[in-house]
């Protein structure tokens, strides 16, 4: 082996090539420091004196499948010019760290198409060493997430365990990153999110958030000229909540079997959009004979369709008379569960429309929320809380196929 090989195949500058060993199928390769390429580390000077040396082994790229370790002394100098007496730097290698930067490098490109255990396992090292790697890697690069162009951003809860542990997750939706994961759900737990805005004098023009009262009442609070966006997706998950009540109580008050065997079964036929209903399987028809035998059920269906038109306008104004006639035939329609949902509509009324002013969703969060679970699954859950909130940060460049 060559000095030159040193620099070329390993990254290794400023050391000479000594000795090969080969022990138990391991490679181990000694250098030393050039002594002329010594300086101080903390001024840089030339004019230093030896004090002593440790010799020191770390892990290095491997030559196939077998490891490859790095046998070096580590000098000790003592400065002339301020009077220090320290280390000299390695270059090659991180101080306290039992690998090269080198190796570093290759786990980390590993560990984007492989999981921490597939990485430790082609590295013949442990799980865990794989784990340092990375947690040190994301809590260089994601320790204060960045918080350029947030003009829009997207507010959502998840589930995250047993117990009803939950996650707070703050997006943004110019750039499709995680900018604040906050503990618990609710106001509280995105009051550190608040003060980082503060503190940063960001201007946030418009908030994707649900029709939850703490939410609104932070967002508000705490950014008084951002608009609320309601997304669409959870006023029509909402709704299709309702109707799955109504359903199981007009069930339950049901006379006869008759009524009560078209009913049975129906609640995800009702879920269904119509153009999704498969004929093949009469579901067409077992909706249609449901529908017929009990008005109020036939009501809150045909009106879903209208409710999902809100967001098909054409402009503002046509999307509040789309608002307001849908909220008048709710409180015609006699129905219970119509007119509450028409009054929950009505006062929610300017946040939906803001809908038309920036045409925005929870929609990404909501895809994120799904690799976030995909990625607790596949990593059979972290024990780790921090390096899960990190790896969190991550996903906006992580590849489909996720791995832990």
């Amino acid at each position: 082996m060559s000095t030159s090989l040193l620099y070329h195949g390993f990254d290794i500058r400023g050391y000479q090539y000594v000795r090969s060993k080969y022990v138990r199928g391991s490679v181990i390769f000694t250098i030393e420091r050039d002594r002329y390429g010594l300086r101080c580390p903390v001024c840089n000077s030339k004019l230093i004196t030896l004090r002593g040396k440790i010799i020191r082994t770390v892990r290095a790229l491997p030559i196939g499948k077998k490891p490859v370790y790095i046998n070096f002394p580590v000098q000790r100098v003592g400065c002339r010019s301020c009077g220090s007496i320290r280390q000299a730097e390695i270059g090659f290698a991180t101080e306290r760290r039992t690998y090269t930067k080198a190796f570093e490098r290759y786990a980390l490109e590993l560990s984007r198409h492989m999981t921490i255990l597939d990485v430790a396992e082609h590295l013949g090292v442990g799980w865990d060493l794989v784990k340092e790697i990375q947690k040190r890697h994301l809590t260089k690069k994601y320790r204060r997430p960045s918080l350029d162009n947030i003009e829009k951003i997207a507010i959502d809860e998840i589930c995250i365990g047993k117990g009803h542990r939950y996650l707070t997750v703050v997006l943004n939706l110019t750039t499709g990153a995680v900018i604040f994961v906050g503990e618990g759900k609710g106001a509280d737990a995105l009051t550190p999110f608040w003060k980082r805005v503060k503190r940063a004098k960001k201007e946030i023009n418009a908030v994707a958030i649900d029709m939850s009262p703490s939410y609104i009442s932070a967002v508000i609070n705490n950014l008084p000229k951002a608009k609320i966006i309601f997304d669409h997706f959870h006023v029509i998950k909402l709704y299709n909540d309702k109707l799955s009540n109504l359903r199981r109580d007009l069930h339950r008050e049901a006379e006869g079997p008759l009524q009560k065997n078209v009913l049975k079964g129906t609640r995800w036929l009702l879920l269904k959009n119509p153009e999704n209903l498969d004929d093949e399987r009469n579901e067409r028809k077992r909706l249609e004979e449901a529908l017929q035998l009990n008005r109020p059920l036939a009501a809150a269906y045909y009106m879903k369709d209208e409710l999902r038109e809100i967001w098909n306008q054409d402009s503002k104004a046509e999307a509040e008379k789309c608002l307001n006639d849908w909220v008048k035939k709710a409180w015609k329609s006699g129905v219970r569960m119509l007119k509450k949902f028409g009054n929950t509509l009505a006062a929610h009324a300017s946040g939906i429309l803001n809908y038309y002013d920036h045409p925005i969703s929870t929609g990404p969060l909501e895809g994120t929320n799904n690799k976030i679970k995909t990625l607790q699954r596949q990593s059979y859950g972290f024990r780790d809380h921090e390096f899960f909130k990190l790896k969190i940060f991550a996903l906006h460049e992580t590849k489909y196929a996720l791995v832990g």
